[in-house]
């Protein structure tokens, strides 16, 4: 016994997981845009080169070197990756959780760190907006879904 629109159904379904995946590429990108921007308004500004080192780095693209959290890395076909650092900001993690008092070594071995105060700008940046980037991600996905399944 044959069923009455199955091929058609079929073909509807085998639409639905690419194109939330396209539409969750986008929006995953707008997010991490909008997040790397609260980021760098928070970032505090010595000689700027700090808040220029926050980066979004598209899927598939891959991270800054000793960019933080996590160095480099390739980022996978439904993620965008924000980071703070490169090559000639090394210190983006110091400024963000601040350093203990303690005795330097090398150059100036022997003498005295009094240590720095944390001035968080990355995670509180993230924190502040990732509840409605989630959601947007989450409706874009849903919108796909449901346009897919009616032929739009």
């Amino acid at each position: 016994m044959a069923i009455i629109g199955l091929s058609r159904l079929t073909k509807k379904l085998r639409r639905i997981p690419q194109a939330a995946k396209d539409a969750a590429k986008a929006a995953v990108v707008q997010g991490a845009n909008e997040i790397a921007a609260v980021q760098r308004a928070l970032a505090p500004v010595d000689d700027g080169e700090l808040k220029d080192s926050i980066h979004v780095t598209p899927p598939g693209g891959t991270t800054p070197p000793y960019s933080q959290p996590g160095g480099s890395r390739t980022a996978g076909p439904e993620e965008a990756i924000v980071t703070a650092g490169n090559t000639r900001v090394r210190y983006a993690h110091l400024v963000e959780f601040g350093t203990a008092p303690h005795t330097n070594g090398g150059m100036f071995a022997g003498s005295e760190h009094p240590g720095t105060a944390a001035q968080p700008f990355f995670w509180p940046g993230y924190r502040a907006v990732r509840k409605r980037v989630r959601g947007r991600v989450t409706r874009t996905i849903n919108k796909a879904i449901k346009d897919a399944a009616t032929g739009g």
